[in-house]
């Protein structure tokens, strides 16, 4: 069997394979509820042959989305919405994640497919969005409130709330956004953290938030849910966020009871990225070597043959894949057929003729 198509088994979790869907926001939510539309988007990819069906950032509290439009979790209405999200994709015989994140001072901000840009003001529906400390995103809200230390404590309970409601409804696997610019990435990089209590300055001071927000989860719900975290590797740009950063962090996430390491990069300042295919591989390279975790990939991963190579190689333990599960929701299906593991069970019965070429009636 093809290494892509090997099940791993995190905690008391098997994943039926290691192609998994990277989260990707639909700004498509209202009131924080996820609708029909994330339910076709999702079940797709479930259907597809995913092994993991990992949501876009779903806010742990109404100030935490980036867009009015964004989903969460934090109360009944939209806890019941995602569960039937949730049984669908349990029923395609995937695995289902949710990624649970606050978007700091991004927040506020238009999803775009109004055609505005920038923050949205409190006279529009925006709100004031809450960072480490005052320095505002380029071309969004120009006052974010820096947080204090009761503000800090109410984020991480409501993460752990979230979390909470994630599993009473059956998500199988949580993921924490600690990257891409939100509030726990800008709490780690001295690039927006110029905090001068204990939240802030030193290396152990910054990355203070992100293993509450661990420990707070992992205390909250049952010991065999794994627990991811994305993190931006690198925020691409001299003084800030750094690949070395991140494989300390990765260490200390590891005794905090973290599964896996999500290893993404940049989002948190505009920086020049060298995008290509692959670019982001080696940041999980370097962390399943130094801290011995295990780690996915992602980032402009398009063929199926590139992907079992990085698994092969043994730069990541799974890959994650985004714009181009939206180009081909049966990506998994079609790589199944390149590397030779038709067999592998992942065909939905109702497509079965298409997968043995037998004649479909009608």
């Amino acid at each position: 069997m093809s290494r892509l198509f090997t099940p791993i088994t995190l905690r008391q979790v098997t994943v039926r394979n290691r192609v998994w869907v990277s989260p990707m926001c639909q700004y498509s939510a209202v009131d924080g509820e996820p609708n029909d539309w994330h339910l076709v988007h999702l079940g797709a990819f479930a259907r597809g042959g995913a092994g993991l069906v990992l949501t876009e950032a779903t806010a742990v509290t109404p100030s935490g989305r980036i867009s009015p439009e964004d989903t969460g979790l934090w109360n009944d209405d939209q806890q019941a919405a995602w569960a039937r999200i949730v049984k669908f994709v349990h029923d395609q015989g995937a695995t289902a994640g949710i990624q649970l994140a606050h978007a700091g001072r991004k927040a506020s901000a238009y999803s775009g497919f109004t055609g505005l840009r920038g923050g949205i003001t409190d006279q529009g529906g925006g709100w004031r969005p809450v960072a480490p400390s005052g320095l505002p995103f380029p071309g969004l809200r120009e006052d974010p409130a820096p947080l204090n230390g009761d503000g800090i404590a109410r984020i991480v309970s409501a993460f752990g709330d979230a979390a909470e409601r994630a599993v009473a409804i059956g998500f199988d696997i949580l993921e924490v956004h600690a990257a891409h610019g939100y509030l726990i990435h800008e709490f780690l990089s001295p690039l927006t953290n110029h905090r001068d209590d204990e939240y802030g300055g030193s290396f152990d001071n910054r990355v203070r938030l992100v293993c509450e927000v661990v420990r707070e989860i992992r205390r909250r719900v049952d010991a065999g849910v794994p627990v991811v975290v994305r993190l931006s590797s690198t925020d691409w740009i001299e003084g800030g966020w750094s690949e070395g950063d991140t494989a300390r962090l990765a260490s200390l996430l590891l005794g905090e009871g973290v599964d896996l390491i999500d290893c993404s990069s940049g989002g948190n300042a505009p920086a020049n990225i060298p995008v290509g295919p692959g670019y982001q591989v080696p940041f999980a390279r370097r962390i399943r070597e130094e801290v011995s975790i295990p780690v996915g990939a992602v980032g402009m991963i398009t063929e199926p043959k590139q992907a079992e190579d990085i698994l092969a190689e043994a730069a990541a333990d799974v890959v994650l894949l985004g714009r181009e599960l939206l180009r081909d929701p049966h990506w998994p299906l079609r790589a199944a057929w390149e590397l030779g593991e038709a067999e592998t069970g992942i065909w939905p019965v109702q497509y079965r003729e298409a997968e043995s070429g037998t004649k479909v009636g009608g």
